[in-house]
C-alpha cells in the first residue's frame, strides 16, 4: 500500500492547487476527521488544546467565533454535551445539533448584542479560530489578525464568567506587547501554544488566557 497519494496536475488546475490537494489527501488529520465525523481537521487543534489546558472541563456556555465549518463546536458538543453553544460566521455553516449559529460578520456593529442575546447569560469559554484574509504582506497580515484577536478579547471581557477562558488564533510570534499586557491584566495565566494538529509550515499559534478576573472599570473617574 503506497504511503503517499500522488495527484496529477490536471488541465486547468494550478500547481499550487495540486500541491494543496495532494497535502489534503495525505494528511492523517484529514483522514481521521473523515473517519470520526468531524467537519474539519481543525477539530483536533481544539481537542489537543483541551487535553493540555482543560478548556472544556465543566463548561456550561461556550462561544465559537468564526465557527465555519463547525469542527470546533462539534468538539464542544462531544466533550461538554450539556453546554450551551453559540457560534458566528459570515460563511455558510450547516446546522449543528445543540448549537445556535448566527450567519453574520463578527465585526458588524450589532454582532456583540446578537451573540449576547443568543447566549442568554455569561460564558465559561470564548473560542476564536477567526483568521483575517491574508494579503501576503507579513506586517499587514499580522495587524489584521491581531485586530480580530483584540475584538474577540473585548467581547470576552464582556461575557465571560470569573474564572473563564479566552482562546484565539494568532500568527507566529504570538501577541504583541500591548495586547499581551491587556490579556495579563484580565486573566490569571496567558500562554501560547501550537497544537500538533497545526501544520508545521503554518504560522498559526494560539493564545490561551485562563482565569478571567472579572469585569473591571477601564476608565478612571474624571477629576472634579
Amino acid at each position: 500500500m503506497p504511503v503517499n497519494t500522488r495527484v496529477k496536475t490536471a488541465k486547468g488546475r494550478k500547481v499550487g492547487s495540486t500541491k494543496w490537494l495532494q497535502r489534503q489527501l495525505n494528511d492523517p488529520y484529514v483522514k481521521k476527521a473523515k473517519a470520526e465525523g468531524y467537519r474539519s481537521r481543525a477539530a483536533y487543534k481544539l481537542i489537543e488544546l483541551d487535553e493540555k489546558f482543560g478548556l472544556l472541563r465543566g463548561a456550561q456556555a461556550v462561544v465559537d467565533l468564526g465557527i465555519a465549518p463547525g469542527g470546533w463546536s462539534q468538539v464542544v458538543r462531544k466533550k461538554a454535551p450539556r453546554a450551551a453553544v453559540v457560534g458566528i460566521d459570515f460563511l455558510p455553516v450547516d446546522p449543528l445539533d445543540g448549537v445556535t449559529i448566527l450567519h453574520m460578520d463578527f465585526t458588524d456593529e450589532d454582532a456583540d448584542a446578537r451573540l449576547k442575546e443568543a447566549l442568554g447569560g455569561p460564558a465559561d469559554l470564548v473560542l476564536s479560530d477567526m483568521a483575517a484574509n491574508t494579503v501576503g504582506h507579513p506586517q499587514t497580515d499580522h495587524l489584521r489578525t491581531m485586530g480580530l484577536v483584540e475584538l474577540g478579547l473585548e467581547f470576552a471581557k464582556d461575557v465571560l464568567k470569573p474564572g473563564g477562558a479566552y482562546v484565539a488564533k494568532v500568527l507566529a510570534g504570538g501577541t504583541d506587547n500591548q495586547l499581551l499586557a491587556e490579556l495579563k491584566k484580565h486573566f490569571a495565566t496567558v500562554k501560547h501554544a501550537k497544537p500538533p494538529a497545526s501544520r508545521k509550515d503554518s504560522s498559526e499559534w494560539y493564545v490561551i488566557a485562563q482565569g478571567f478576573k472579572g469585569r473591571r472599570e477601564e476608565a478612571e473617574p474624571e477629576a472634579a
